[in-house]
């Protein structure tokens, strides 16, 4: 598809967000045998258990190796493709570069749709231009939403960072923390600089930041340590990731601080360090249902034309805090990989 005929595919009526969240209450495996392309797909994509022809998407992220949090998007991704009658092919690399060659993978497979991250924007640009060119949706997940319309993409489904960490700068202000130490664990990722941007922007204390290697644990413990061992008025440590918090919570043990840890992101080990009172909140973005939608959506676009926000708006899965006010009602689905 050219740009120009993208661009009068977005005329279509838009799927509004709600019907797309909606789509979650649905669940079964499908037992299509596969198919070319249906010219007429429409007629096919009511709710419930896919008849439509066999599509393959492929869900391409910036995944670091022991990245626990990709494994909620993919079980996301993974829900709709069953649901839809998807061939799923997933695949991941921290690398900007390398990200961009499993999306020239894609194409080479002339898979019906891609979803992809976009923690690094300007390295994916011109392998997105290629997908298009080649009549390949693209729509953006998780990373990406400053990006997403410049680059082109269809729609996209994450949270504002920046909206984001302004509201956990508030949270900091509401808990009285005075100073703030923000642990970048991906150093170059606009994500994660907007996570830290926007504490600063809200925070009335003190924010400084720390980049670490967060492909090393021993290494990043060892970073955080010596800082807050470095400076003792250091409150709060603010980690951008939900496998970083229980290694800042050692960390604090080690260095003989007092501060407390509060994070972005979720699992079922973030659950249960927030019960036990480890870890004091948590910004949850629900990556299963950034997974559940990219795909689901690229159904809904192949099949009946639709596509969520018009291709002027994203659609938001975050932000929203989870503490000891709320853990109780998210562990049971936290704990089965799903939050």
């Amino acid at each position: 598809m050219d740009r120009s005929s993208h661009t009068r595919s977005r005329r279509i009526a838009p799927l509004v967000a709600v019907a797309a969240a909606a789509a979650l209450t649905l669940a079964g495996c499908s037992s299509g045998s596969g198919g070319k392309k249906s010219e007429e797909g429409g007629a096919d994509a009511s709710a419930g258990k896919a008849s439509t022809p066999r599509m393959k998407v492929a869900l391409v992220t910036h995944q670091a190796p022991g990245d626990t949090f990709w494994d909620i998007v993919r079980k996301g991704a993974e829900a709709a493709a069953a649901k839809d009658n998807v061939d799923l092919v997933y695949s991941a690399d921290p690398n900007a570069g390398s990200q961009a060659n499993l999306v020239q993978n894609a194409i080479d497979q002339k898979v019906d749709g891609i979803a992809v991250t976009l923690a690094k924007p300007d390295a994916l640009k011109d392998v997105i231009n290629k997908a298009s060119a080649a009549g390949i949706p693209v729509v953006g997940l998780n990373s990406g939403l400053s990006d997403w319309k410049d680059l082109g993409l269809l729609e996209f489904f994450g949270q504002d960072e920046s909206v984001a960490g302004e509201a956990f700068g508030k949270k900091l202000n509401e808990v009285g923390a005075k100073s703030a130490l923000c642990v970048v664990h991906e150093q170059g990722n606009v994500g994660l600089t907007q996570r830290c941007d926007g504490v600063k922007k809200t925070f009335e204390g003190e924010t400084q930041v720390v980049n670490v290697n967060g492909t090393d644990m021993p290494s990043v413990k060892s970073t955080v340590t010596a800082k807050l061992k470095q400076d003792s008025s250091i409150d709060y440590v603010v980690t951008l990731g939900a496998p970083f918090a229980p290694t800042a919570v050692q960390s604090v043990g080690d260095a003989g601080s007092k501060a407390k840890v509060a994070t972005f992101d979720l699992n079922k080990d973030l659950t249960k360090a927030i019960q036990a009172g480890d870890i004091e909140f948590a910004v949850d973005q629900q990556p299963y249902l950034q997974g559940y939608l990219a795909v689901d959506g690229l159904w809904l676009y192949k099949n009946n034309g639709n596509y969520s926000g018009g291709g002027e708006q994203p659609v938001l899965t975050g932000p929203a805090f989870v503490d000891k006010s709320n853990v109780d009602a998210v562990s049971e689905y936290a704990a089965k990989g799903t939050r």
